[in-house]
Formats: structure tokens, sequence, C-alpha cells
């Protein structure tokens, strides 16, 4: 068996009508876009399908949703709602319009002290627990992609995660949800009348709902089949246990809404119920003779008070093994039919996380361990532990080989049959070729999540891939179990749903999606669908690109973090594009590649912050930063990378001619500035001189003059970005005179070695010019070495985006001059004064309030909380918005694009404006550019505020 060939690609005139027709239905026609390369670059999610839609909406308001709706039923297209993009399933993606509900939706509001929280569905789960964590609280969901997924996604997947089992999953912890249904009527079920306006606006769905709920609940063999799935985590099909739950049709329908992955309607807002963390845990890896050891087990660990019990199978503990983080023991032992279970005790206080150890030793003390029972408390340790656990997906992906896709499905069956269940699996695996398959999983709740590595570029793979796929489904049935836990249903279930509920219960399904949605508008395909090759349809191709991209799953993990999210790319689909380019290049369509590779040069290139924040979040570790600054490379010519290697050189004219420049430019009237720069980039040079603004800031004052102490600590590397950029305000000299002070307070001396024409390479190798970085690296690093004594003091920068151009400085060089430069230690200036000037400092004079902007690069060097530490010396109260993230200035980035930190920098800045601050403050001259660009607010560098505290009164 092999697919069916699926729909045509839409031709390039039907996009435009239906974008054009959809952009009447919007307040901005501007978010609207048929162009091809806005549709492939959102088309691409987890799933391992492909799906080219016709037109990309981004909407802003429920009225929104609706009035698109009525458009794309005027235009006979489907329309898919889109949040994270990280479903595994084939739910997020159509042939039709795609509509965008997570830019404009991330709203949140924290009611009754964390209990409840209201929140729009373009938050991730992330971003919304980090506005309860000031409470104590959570949501109840905790799915492994809560960094990426949002809340619209949680809804719409009802999803759970490794704590929450049955108990504390969307479906049971929701309040209330306002939701659009496909006829535009907006549902709010917390209103008192809510059912009355339901059957006034829509009496056929309201007369419906009753008698579906009545038709199920009169049928004992449906009642059975309902109870028996759902006392188990399922996501197969619609949640029918809202039929039996709740007797009113807006209770039923609003939580039908959970877990109908976007083919009922829309949730624009939903109010949840929250859960309290227990921020004490001791936690232990027991490793047991087999599968049966470890499922045996379950039963009385549970009843002890474990709160998770994650089981790995024998592949999994080999895969493990590898891991750097894994312990002597476990890397020694030799793994045969062994099985293990990560468990954890959390409670709310030390002395009850006590109690609780102390009454479950008994029964961790009988358990067959082959290496022990010990749990350990310490924060490192558990974290290093759940390392073991979530890097699974990492080694399994990032392991597999180029142009296959790393499949990860998830099956519950009830806790009696789970080790039958991972042996059958097992033997699937054997029996279809899949070498390379690992168990894990949810073991309290008989949850079993399996990772493939499949290709589908042949008809036989494909072919293996269905085989496998129906004796899985046969496996699990049997077992009495659902073929879908956590992930939704999609189009990879799709097929198998009848077969799991039987034809009444299927029935019952076809005519509530019949009921909300009469014209089968709303992403049809999913969830139900007749088709038995559906989940064999669309299947992605995934051509190589680049030997640093190519491990990319497309997981949409890096979104979150990326600057340049709402604005252009993200690093997802920086690389998607990239394999269509790819793919348009093998089919010979060079129209459909031009398209692509022209808009790629701004869109993914030119506008990338580069700040490599994407590599912190991607669970292969792939850095797109990187990858484009090597795509810069690529494009400079031998004059422009023999130019850049002259400016290095000559780095000490360069920095002055800039600064006298800056002078200049300051005494001519602005418009006459902004006029000449704008001739200037619109003759090319739209990559090396910045459009004039007003708040271009004036030249700084010079770096420091070099001195020297016989007993120094470290040596001083002043950045040159603030002989470059003057603060904001405050005494002249900015960070570096601020540091300088700073040290002679606390009685702490310093080298300051000769600087001029020295640098931290960062502008050469974010632009691309690889040989002026070697020249500037060769230089910076011997003087470097001189000053520190061959290693011996640390260096120590004011700028963290230049502390961490200058660790990374060694890698520019020639590998055989690199180990000469391996013991040089670069310190920021701000974790400096957290570890060493802090304690013999005078006491500051504090102030009220301090609004804290850290930078990509703090997060990079591991500073964030050396850089909280500071701020909080000096302030009672310290703020970093929930909504913080890079400011995507990136050196020049902000000058030469200023819309990109302009949309990078909107949601941070509007909530930093909501009240007053008495100091704003950053750690890197440009970073405190933008963030006072965007907020009006005199951004300055965290030593500077600290000095002014400290410096003694005249």
């Amino acid at each position: 068996m092999h697919p069916v060939v699926g729909p045509p690609a839409p031709t390039a005139a039907r996009a435009r009508e239906v974008a054009e027709l959809l952009r009447s239905r919007l307040d901005d026609p501007t978010r609207a876009s048929a162009e091809l390369p806005r549709r492939l670059a959102a088309a691409h999610d987890a799933s391992p399908y492909l799906f080219e839609p016709q037109a990309v909406v981004r909407a802003a308001s429920a009225a929104e949703v609706g009035a698109l709706m009525a458009g794309a039923r005027e235009a006979g297209v489907p329309l898919t709602l889109r949040g994270g993009g990280t479903s595994l399933a084939g739910q997020a993606g159509g042939t039709g319009v795609l509509v965008d509900v997570r830019t404009d939706w991330r709203h949140a509001e924290v009611l009754d002290d964390g209990r409840r929280i209201r929140l729009q569905p373009g938050l991730t789960i992330r971003q919304a627990n980090a506005r309860l964590a000031r409470y104590r609280r959570r949501l109840g969901p905790d799915p492994a992609s809560e960094a990426a997924c949002t809340v619209g996604g949680m809804v719409a997947n009802n999803s759970s995660g490794m704590t929450c089992g049955t108990t504390d999953n969307a479906y049971r912890t929701m309040e209330s949800l306002r939701f659009v249904l496909p006829s535009g009527t907006v549902v709010d079920s917390a209103a008192r009348d809510a059912d009355d306006r339901l059957r006034a606006d829509e009496p056929e769905l309201h007369a419906g709902l009753l008698r579906l709920r009545d038709r199920v609940r009169s049928a004992p063999g449906s009642r059975a089949t309902i109870e028996r799935l759902f006392a188990m985590k399922n996501t197969m099909g619609y949640g029918l246990n809202s039929l039996l739950d709740h007797s009113s049709p807006v209770e039923m329908l609003a939580h039908l809404m959970i877990g109908s992955e976007g083919t009922l309607g829309f949730v624009a807002e939903a109010v949840f119920r929250t859960v309290e963390i227990h921020e004490h845990a001791a936690t232990g890896l027991l490793i047991l003779p087999g599968l049966t050891d470890a499922t045996d087990a379950l039963p009385a660990l549970l009843a002890a008070g474990a709160r998770t019990a994650e089981l790995l199978d024998a592949a999994a503990l080999r895969v493990s093994q590898r891991d750097p983080g894994a312990s002597p023991t476990l890397r020694g032992l030799t793994v045969a039919g062994h099985a293990a279970l990560l468990v954890e005790f959390a409670e709310d206080s030390a002395e009850r996380l006590a109690a609780t150890l102390a009454d479950a030793r008994g029964v961790l003390d009988r358990l067959p361990a082959v290496t022990g029972t010990e749990l350990t408390r310490d924060p490192r340790e558990r974290a290093r532990l759940w390392h073991l656990r979530k890097g699974l997906y990492t080694a399994v992906a990032g392991a597999r080989p180029p142009g296959t896709t790393a499949l990860l499905e998830d099956v519950a069956v009830p806790l009696p049959r789970l080790t039958g269940t991972c042996d059958g699996l097992i033997g699937l695996f054997d029996r279809h070729g899949y070498s390379d398959a690992v168990i894990f999983g949810h073991a309290r709740d008989g949850n079993l999540h399996f990772m493939l590595t499949q290709s589908f570029d042949t008809p036989a793979e494909i072919d293996r891939y269905a085989r496998f796929t129906d004796d899985m489904v046969d496996l699990v049935l049997a077992e009495g179990g659902t073929l879908k836990a956590e992930h939704g249903t999609g189009r990879a279930m799709a097929p198998f749903v009848r077969r799991q509920y039987g034809d009444e219960l299927y029935d019952v399904m076809r005519e509530l999606k019949r009921l909300c949605d009469p014209s089968g508008m709303l992403n049809p395909g999913v969830l139900l669908n007749d088709d038995p090759t559906v989940h064999l349809r669309q299947l992605k191709a995934v051509p190589t690109v680049d030997p640093e991209l190519d491990a990319c799953v497309e997981c949409g993990y890096c979104e979150p973090v990326c600057p340049t999210a709402d604005v252009t790319t993200t690093p997802r689909q920086r690389i998607v594009l990239q394999r269509q380019i790819a793919l348009a290049t093998a089919a010979g369509d060079e129209e459909r590649r031009r398209e692509l590779t022209t808009d790629y040069e701004y869109a993914a290139v030119d506008s990338c912050a580069a700040d490599s924040l994407c590599v912190t979040a991607c669970p292969v570790g792939i850095d797109t930063g990187a990858a484009m600054k090597r795509l810069r490379a690529e494009r400079h010519g031998p004059l422009a990378q023999r130019t850049a290697r002259a400016a290095a050189r000559h780095w000490k004219g360069a920095v002055a001619g800039v600064r006298v420049g800056l002078s200049a430019a300051h005494a001519v009237p602005t418009p006459v500035t902004r006029a000449a720069t704008g001739v200037i980039r619109g003759l090319g040079a739209s990559e090396l001189v910045p459009l004039w603004s007003d708040d271009m800031p004036r030249a700084g004052a010079p770096r420091p003059a070099p001195r020297s102490a016989p007993d120094a600590q470290a040596v001083f590397f002043a950045a040159c970005v603030g002989s470059l950029f003057a603060p904001e305000d405050g005494p002249a000299g900015g960070s570096a005179a601020a540091f300088l002070r700073l040290c002679d307070l606390a009685g702490v001396p310093l080298v300051v070695p000769a600087t001029a024409g020295l640098c931290c390479g960062t502008p050469w190798q974010s632009k691309g010019y690889p040989a002026g970085h070697r020249e500037m690296a060769e230089r910076t690093l011997a003087a470097l070495w001189t000053a520190s004594d061959e290693g011996r003091l640390p260096i120590v920068c004011d700028a963290s985006s230049c502390t961490h151009g200058l660790a990374q400085l060694t890698a520019a060089l020639a590998e055989e001059n690199q180990a000469r430069y391996r013991d040089l230690r670069f310190v920021d200036s701000v974790t400096f004064t957290a570890e060493h000037l802090l304690p013999a400092l005078p006491e500051p004079r504090r102030l009220g309030s301090l609004a804290l902007h850290p930078t990509c690069s703090t997060v990079h060097l591991g500073g964030i909380d050396d850089l909280r530490a500071v701020a909080r010396a000096v302030a009672d109260t310290v703020t970093v918005p929930d909504s913080w993230g890079c400011c995507a200035f990136a050196g020049d980035r902000g000058l030469l694009h200023p819309e990109v930190t302009a949309g990078a920098t909107a949601a941070q800045a509007a909530e930093i404006n909501q009240r007053g601050y008495d100091a704003y403050a950053s750690c890197n001259r440009t970073c405190e550019m933008g963030m006072s660009r965007a907020t009006g607010q005199p951004y300055r560098h965290v030593l500077q505020v600290l000095v002014e505290a400290v410096e003694p009164l005249a």
C-alpha cells in the first residue's frame, strides 16, 4: 500500500483570489497573505504531514475569526486554526485558509491570587505559568512541549503531561470558555444565561446536543465504552465523556471544545483552575531487572505518594547510557532486559516531603532494584536525572539518518496491561525493522510513548509504516487501550476512531460535527475521516540542505524565543524554507525556486538577529543564528571579505571615524541626516548604513586609559560599543567608567591593557566576515594573553554581548592556534560585580523599583541570576517582564532594520509601560538603546545604576 496522491498545490491566482476575499473581513488587510514564502513558512508543523494553504491570515479578534469563517465558506475553502504548530498528529495544517491565532492572542489575567487564570490562546504554557509562579501555582496540564505549545493547542488537544493524569488535564481544570462557532456565534459559558443564549442563537445545535446526550445515556454499551476509555488518558475522537459529565448543552459544548482539534469552533479565551506547585521534591532512577518488575512496582509506589513515575524500556536505558550526565553506575550497567522507573515524590514543605519519604522507604526497600533505591533532593542531581528522561527525544531524533522523520507516538492502556503492551510493541519493532525505537512514558497513567525513525521517500518505506501502524492498532485495542492518550487524533489516527469506539459512538461524533459545523469547513479530515489511507497521504519530504540543520524535526520549540517570530520568520521557518527551495530545485520548478530564494534574503538571512537563543530551546541543538551568519558569509565576495579584514586591521581608525561621524551628524538638522542616510541605503547599502532617527545616541567617551597593578585581580577589557554610543544619561563614560569606579570603591585592583584597535570580533562574526573575524581574534587574544599573565587573571568585559563574543573568539582561529588560548577566562562585568564587588561595596541607597532587561548574551553566559542579584542590591522591587525576550537590536540589526526590534519589543514594552519605575536597566549598550526606543524610558547599564547608589554623597 502507498498513499493516494494528495491535493494539488493551489495556483498563485487562486491563492490571491482567496486572500483578497479574506482581506475584506479584516480591520487591517495586510494581515492576509497569498505570498508563496509566507504560505509555505506557516504550513510546516511538528507532524509528518504537510499541506500547502491557499492563504495565511493573522486574526486579531473573535469577531474577525467569525468573519474569516464566513469568508472561507463563501470561497468554498476549509479553514484551519493555527497556534504553536507543535502538534504531532497532523491537526495543525490544511489546504485552505491557515489562521494565525497566536500572534495577537497573548493576554493573561491572574484571578483569585493565582487560584484561577484567564488566558487567550496565543500564550505558551510556560508563559502562562510564568504569570502564576509568584503565587506558587501553575496550570494543571504539564506537557513536555510547554515551552512552545500554546494554550489554544492545550485546549484543542486536551493536553495533560507527566504529572497531571486525568484529574488535572485541560478538560478537568477548565472553568469556562469563550468560543466562536462556525456560524459566527460567540458563546461565553461563564455567562449566567449562557444556555438560554445558546438556545436562542443556535436552536438546532442546542436541541441536537440534548438528543445526543440522551442517546448516549440511554445506551448501556455506549456509556460503558465512554467510561472505560475516559478512565484512561484519551484524546482519540471527541470528548464524549462531556455528554455524561454535564447536562446543560452549553456546558456539554464547552467541554466538547476541549480536545476537538479546531473542528468545532475557535476558543478565544479560557479560564482555568490552577494547581499548587510542590517546591520540595526527591527523585530517583530505579533500575529493575525487567518490564514486569517495573510495572509490578507501580501500584505500591503510587500508593506511597509518588507523584511521577516515568518508564524507560531497555532500549531507552541504552540510549540514556550515552548521555554525558549519566552516572557511572548507569554507564557501567550491561543492559539486557532491564527497565527503569524515574520516580519523584513532591510536597509543599520539606517536613511533609521527609514524612512522605519515610513512609515510602519500606516500599522502596522491597523493590528488586539492581542499582539501589536512593532518592536525591539536590536540584542539580534531580535536573540531571530528568535530563536523562527528556533527553531521549533529543538523542534519538538528533541521531537519525538525514532525510528521515522522527515519529513520536503515544497510546494508553489499563495499568495491568502495561507490561504486555510494552512487550508487544518491542515485538512489532523487531518485526518491522525499527531497530532504533525506544519506549518511555508516563507509567502511572499506563501512557506509553514510543519513538521511531521513519523515511517516507519510497513506497516500500510507506508500506512498512502502514503495516506497523495496522499491527500497533490491533495490539493496543486488543489490550483495551486507546490509540491516542495525549497527542490528539489528528490525521494520524483518524481512520481508526470508528474501530476504537464502534459504529454507534462514531455516528454520535459525526452528528456532533454536523451540528456544530454544517458546511464541514473547519479543519476537515482531522479527527474524523472515513478514508482508511488518510494517515498515509501528504507525508512530508525532508530533503537534506545543511549538515548543521538537517536534524531539525520542525517541532517549533525555537519559535517562542525568536525575536523575529512576529515580524519575518522563525528558526523553524528559516529551515523549512531551505527545504522548500531544495525541493523546488530538485523538481526543476525555477519560478517557485526563484520566488522563495528572493524572499529568503531579507525574511530569513538579513532580518535574523543571530542571537542564537534558538539553540537554547532546540531539542536537537540546532543554532539557526549561526547558520544565517554562514549564509551571510557565503554571499560576500572576495572584495568584501578583504575590506572587512582591512577594517579589522585598522579598527582604531574605524571607531574614531564612526565617533566623528556621529558627532557631525548630530550637528546637522535631523531631516537632512535622515534624507542622506536614506539615499545611501537606497543605493544598496541597507546592510551597512542605518536610517537616521531622532534617538540616535551621540558618540561615547574614549575607552579607558591603560593602567597596571602588581596585585591585580582581573583584566578589564572595555567594549568598544561604549565608545561608539554614549549612555542614555548619567555620568559620562557609561558602563566602563561605572565598573572601574566600583572596583575602586571595593578596593579591587585591575589591569587595563591598551585596547584601541581591539574588539571582541562580534561585528565580523555576525555579518559573515570570517577573515576579518580571524584577524581580530589573533590580535585581541594575543594582547589579552599577555595582559592576563597567560590566563592567570580573568578578563572582564562590560557588555554582555562582547563578553559572549570574547568567549567565542578562539573558535575563529586556525585549529592549530586554538589550544594556546584555551586557559583564557572571560567574565561579564555583572557576574564579576556580583561575585567580587558587592560584598565589599558601601551599602547602596535603595531605589523603590527597577525594570530589568536581561540580554540574550546573559542567557548564553549563564548570568541571569547574577544580573538579578546586582539589580536587587540596589532596588527593593526588580521586575523582568513576563513577556521578556531578546530585543533583536543585535549590534546593528536594530539600526539597519528597526522594524525587527519594534516587533521583538512590542509586548514587553507595553508591559513595562503599564507603570513607572525608578530606574530602567540592562547590561549591554545596544540592548539599552533598543529598549529605550521601544519604551521611551532611559535604559542604562545596571552598573551605572549601582555606582550612583554607592557613590559617596558630596
